[in-house]
């Protein structure tokens, strides 16, 4: 994923942050966010939207 599609990414995911549910799958573990966005930073905050009220499946 490119920087473009990553910020496109989160300019998605901000607006629903505590306003309604997302469910996301994914191959890739958190720790490999940052690589796989391009930028950790925007990685980051991404994460923190998500893990903020997680509800993870073991």
């Amino acid at each position: 994923m490119n920087r473009e599609e990553a910020s496109l990414f989160f300019r998605r995911l901000n607006p629903r942050y505590e306003k309604a549910s997302i469910i996301l799958t994914s191959n890739k573990g958190f720790a490999d966010w940052g690589e796989m966005f391009g930028d950790h930073v925007l990685a980051t905050a991404i994460l923190d939207r998500l893990l903020h009220y997680i509800t993870q499946p073991r």
